[in-house]
């Protein structure tokens, strides 16, 4: 008879509830594995010498290993305070993040490796469901007040660590809710709002004000925030999306793709629509042009609102299957990822590019003018090449860019206060996440560019530290 014990355990995957279902509703996708599964994959870590996961490739620098191996032992508890030390909101990332511990696993040098994401996803839910998780605000409080601009992933984590040190935090949000790109960017099938407002009353509960429908440097002033807060943090993000500058851009039905994705997250939180924001792709052939995230977000959220055809057109090769030699572990594996809303309808094209866009009449997108490229070496640059006689058109009522964003854009205080910025548009921080102005602070995206969520929330814990040293110093 085989020895159990020394079986070998493979990577397992959660699945998904059933695509027939699932585009019914804008419920989570995405299935849970059990405990007994997370205690199996959890014991695939821990023969690991050297932990890339946790001192290369985690921006909170989560301490993985040992935390598997509290799971193991059925050390829930310990687990969950462990993680908590270093990642203010494993909820969210246990959901929406690529795990880049993941990618630099030493498992992936020769197999496939710990499923890392869905361990801490069972540790924070179990904390929820037995009330580990509860609030717990400073035991002493400070005199200092502290402001923070945007209530974003950097915004929740510099508000977070803030307040447990003990500073009086109020969070200043332009829009209805608080969360920022968690609560309007990302689609409710891969993280619930419900989620999202579980930690802000958390929060809440642990004593941070949060001020919403407030834009600081419109409906507040610069003047007001210095004379009643001891230190600012802007946390805005990154706001200004790249455009497609073709022909026929001015065209009815083109849009940007946070556009759709914030209208319907606005619809399901029952949230007033402005006329020329209230898009929905029910009835329509639906053109999505870029391949990241968010094309795909685009894609889940357009086939549950009842679009009549789905195509995303990507200007990029097609990426390998599987790790390429020049593309070796620990780094990031630059592989083709099939997302759930792949999986459910519509056509992927790689190495197309959209050179024109033709409407009808009255002004609406009609169709799409295309042609295949190749990407050839030049004078030491990877360039697309157009391939000739490759010209097609594609039928479309709706067309949605997401292209990714340039920068940060106009931001009411920092532009009224005369912040400097970098080459990009980002706000100009020093080491310390100190701008131009003594006393304010920036972290996230919109002084470090476009990022993924797990580094955005540590750039604001990070923040947060700052801030403490800086209100500490002599």
């Amino acid at each position: 008879m085989a020895d159990k014990s020394k079986e070998k355990i493979n990577r397992l995957e959660p699945d998904y509830r059933d695509i027939a279902e699932r585009l019914d509703d804008f419920n989570e996708v995405e299935n849970s594995l059990s405990v007994d599964d997370i205690k199996k994959q959890a014991t695939r870590c821990l023969n690991c010498g050297t932990p890339f996961c946790h001192g290369y490739a985690c921006p909170l620098a989560n301490i993985i290993p040992e935390i598997n191996e509290f799971v193991t032992m059925d050390r829930w508890e310990d687990a969950l305070e462990l993680l908590l030390t270093t990642h203010p909101f494993p909820e969210f990332t246990a959901r929406i993040c690529p795990a880049l511990c993941e990618g630099s696993c030493v498992l992936g040098i020769n197999e496939s490796p710990v499923t890392i994401r869905q361990v801490e996803k069972l540790i924070i839910e179990t904390g929820f469901e037995k009330g580990w998780v509860k609030p717990r605000p400073p035991l002493k409080r400070r005199a200092e007040r502290i402001a923070v601009i945007g209530s974003g992933p950097a915004g929740l984590a510099a508000a977070e660590r803030l307040n447990k040190k003990g500073y009086r935090v109020t969070v200043f949000e332009k829009d209805l809710n608080p969360g920022g790109l968690l609560m309007y960017g990302i689609p409710n099938f891969k993280l619930d709002k419900q989620v999202v407002m579980r930690r802000i009353n958390l929060m809440k509960d642990e004593g941070i004000i949060f001020e919403c429908g407030i834009e600081a440097g419109r409906d507040i002033s610069f003047n007001y925030l210095t004379r009643h807060f001891s230190a600012i943090i802007i946390t805005g993000g990154t706001g200004q999306p790249r455009n497609l500058n073709i022909p026929g851009r001015e065209l009815k039905g083109i849009h940007f793709a946070m556009d759709l994705l914030k209208a319907q997250n606005k619809r399901l939180m029952g949230e007033p629509l402005a006329a020329e924001l209230d898009i929905t792709a029910g009835g329509k052939n639906v053109v999505v042009i870029g391949g990241g995230d968010t094309g795909s977000d685009c894609i889940g959220t357009a086939l549950r609102q009842g679009a009549k055809s789905l195509c995303q057109l990507e200007i990029m090769p097609r990426p390998p299957k599987v790790r390429d030699v020049k593309n070796p572990w620990p780094l990031w594996p630059l592989i083709e990822r099939v997302s759930s809303s792949h999986q459910e309808g519509g056509t992927r094209r790689w190495c197309v590019e959209t050179v024109k866009f033709e409407g009808s009449r009255e002004g609406e997108i009609k169709r799409l003018y295309c042609l295949e490229v190749e990407w050839l070496h030049r004078e030491g640059k990877f360039i697309p090449v157009k391939k000739e006689n490759t010209e097609f058109t594609i039928e479309a009522d709706l067309v949605l860019l997401a292209l990714g964003f340039l920068g940060p854009g106009p931001d009411p205080l920092a532009d009224a206060i005369g912040l400097e910025r970098d080459e990009k548009g980002n706000l100009l921080v020093n080491n310390q996440h100190l701008t131009s102005l003594p006393g304010v602070f920036s972290a996230g995206d919109i002084a470090r560019g476009q990022s993924l969520v797990v580094r955005a929330i540590a750039d604001g814990v990070a923040a947060a530290e700052d801030i403490d040293s800086y209100l500490n110093s002599p």
